[in-house]
């Protein structure tokens, strides 16, 4: 059992049930300026004209400026003025669900402790980038709200699904279909005794692990420094010491590929790359595209062709499989192909690396190399859950851009006030 209380039930402002699905939008974090313009232009309920309120800007404005925090503010009053969102008389958890193909996950929407993540209850595996955080500070302190939830993973427990799954069994609250072809179904928990069981059940768990928004989590601690600073009244319960979240069990995670671009092979030829890397990896040449189907597998792109990559018994025998972080198929490459070949020793910072999220497919990878940017790609076997937790647990970090989870959650579902 934890030291500290994980959770705890808030009162949600969400959508009114007719309009839930042209609210919902996209997370902040996965659509650039244009992207989210297009999206929102036509669609002045679109949840992006708070997350994203530079949609409303003139595009010479940086979405940095004050103004464009200000703006998403104006919007979420004036949603909440509208009657485009209310707020839930009391609080409560909920329950959320996504279908993307043939994978369902279901969590539960609750107010994660800040105390719990600053004292490494709600665990971390990655840094965070101190602009990206800087942008969700000042966000969330111009809202006075979180808007955006961070995606929790905890160790799955059969007593948390069958509570669950009295909750699924009633009809949900919002039901559609998105454009992203995925499904989101919306659950209120109604039932005071068993939101109150399902605290019990989630406060009992050693930890909580972030899965995905780690800047978010990050912000949330500092906007609740700031905000116990200037309130000399301050007792711990304010809603501002807590953030806004959505639970997953961990055997219900779906981790995609993470894949990379690179910009030159350092002054090789593919040939000579090729040989460069026989010392290391079994190297064949592949009729079609190049996915891996196993960790230690890794597929490379150049001139047109793909080549499946395999660690070969002296690779095997140099890796360290009791080290959590070194022992990553990301790390691999980084070790023995990206630093020592290509000369990029730090992915984070380097502009000849990019990313590409495997939602995109390896075609992806093809297309992005038939321009003049980038001339050659590596696709990856996913980062499994386990080896997250291994590495959060092991107090580590994980190397830049290792896990892509999909379904990505809907932001405008429910918000958190800071205020009540």
């Amino acid at each position: 059992m934890s030291l500290l209380p994980l959770i705890r039930s808030f009162r949600g402002i969400r959508p009114v049930a007719e309009l839930a699905a042209k609210v919902a939008s996209h997370p902040y974090d996965v659509l650039n300026r244009e992207e989210a313009y297009e999206l929102a232009k036509d669609n002045p309920l679109s949840f992006l004209h708070i997350n994203k309120p530079e949609v409303d800007m003139p595009t010479d404005v940086s979405v940095y400026d004050p103004s464009v925090y200000a703006k998403g503010r104006e919007n979420l009053d004036r949603f909440i003025a509208e009657g485009t969102l209310k707020q839930d008389a009391v609080a409560t958890l909920y329950v959320y669900k996504q279908v993307m193909g043939e994978h369902a996950q279901v969590g539960i929407v609750a107010a994660a402790s800040v105390e719990a993540y600053d004292n490494d209850l709600i665990k971390k595996h990655e840094f965070t980038r101190p602009v990206k955080e800087d942008d969700r500070v000042n966000h969330m302190d111009a809202l006075d709200a979180q808007v955006g939830p961070v995606f929790l993973t905890y160790k799955a427990l059969a007593s948390i699904d069958a509570k669950i799954a009295t909750v699924t069994a009633n009809a949900p609250d919002y039901d559609f279909e998105a454009d992203d072809d995925t499904r989101h179904v919306f659950w209120v928990i109604r039932d005071e005794a068993l939101v109150r069981a399902i605290e019990g059940e989630i406060n009992a768990l050693d930890c909580l692990y972030v899965a995905d928004g780690h800047h978010r989590s990050a912000a949330a601690s500092r906007v609740k420094k700031l905000r116990e600073a200037a309130n000399p009244a301050h007792t711990g319960d304010e809603a501002y010491n807590f953030f806004l979240t959505v639970l997953f069990p961990h055997n219900q995670m779906q981790i995609l590929d993470y894949n990379r671009l690179v910009a030159d092979l350092n002054g090789h030829s593919v040939n000579d790359f090729l040989a460069a890397l026989a010392p290391h990896f079994d190297i064949e040449l592949v009729d079609g595209e190049a996915r891996p189907s196993a960790a230690r597998e890794f597929g490379f792109y150049a001139d047109k062709q793909w080549y499946r990559l395999t660690a070969n018994t002296e690779l095997l025998g140099i890796i360290d499989d009791t080290d959590p972080v070194a022992s990553l198929d990301v790390s691999i490459l980084q070790d023995y192909v990206f630093g020592p070949l290509l000369n990029i020793l730090d992915q984070r910072t380097d502009s000849r690396v990019d990313f590409v999220g495997g939602i995109r497919g390896l075609g992806e990878l093809e297309r992005r190399t038939a321009g003049a940017d980038w001339q050659a790609a590596f696709a990856l076997y996913p980062t499994s859950i386990e080896s997250l937790m291994l590495i959060a647990d092991a107090g580590e970090v994980m190397p830049p851009k290792s896990t892509w989870f999909e379904p990505k959650l809907k932001s405008g579902l429910v918000v958190h006030s800071l205020n009540s």
